[in-house]
């Protein structure tokens, strides 16, 4: 399935993240990946080798409340990856989302600014550990 939108007469590709679905890429990003805990959530991130559109996944446990509530959750929560993914590139990065129980109550604009922050806490814990290659 093709995520890809945009104009292709003026060369102009925007491509959107793709889905993490499978529990063995849930727990490989949960064992190897960078953490940030916000307010509104939770974010895991692994960035990969490649350059290739992001993938995320989402997750809310039910701690947070009944299925109704943990829906609620997580449709904000692709939601906010939606907008900050229209100005911020996230090629090149596996996420994974877990809500919490303020995620259903926070202000969306909260919620948007704690993903931020999260995702540069990341970003920055990724690349201080990254190895540098030895010539």
């Amino acid at each position: 399935m093709n995520r890809c939108e945009g104009q292709e007469d003026a060369g102009v590709r925007q491509c959107r993240s793709q889905r993490l679905k499978n529990r063995k890429e849930f727990l490989f990003l949960a064992s190897r990946g960078r953490k940030a805990p916000a307010r509104g959530l939770v974010l895991q991130l692994f960035r990969r080798q490649d350059t290739g559109v992001a993938r995320v996944g989402f997750t809310v446990t039910k701690k947070v409340g009944n299925a109704v509530v943990r829906n609620k959750a997580k449709r904000r929560l692709r939601e906010v990856v939606r907008v900050v993914e229209a100005d911020t590139p996230l090629n090149g990065l596996d996420l994974v989302l877990i809500g919490r129980a303020a995620t259903g109550e926070r202000l969306f604009t909260d919620l948007v600014a704690d993903f931020r922050k999260a995702l540069t806490v990341c970003l920055t814990e990724a690349d201080r550990k990254t190895p540098t290659s030895k010539n």
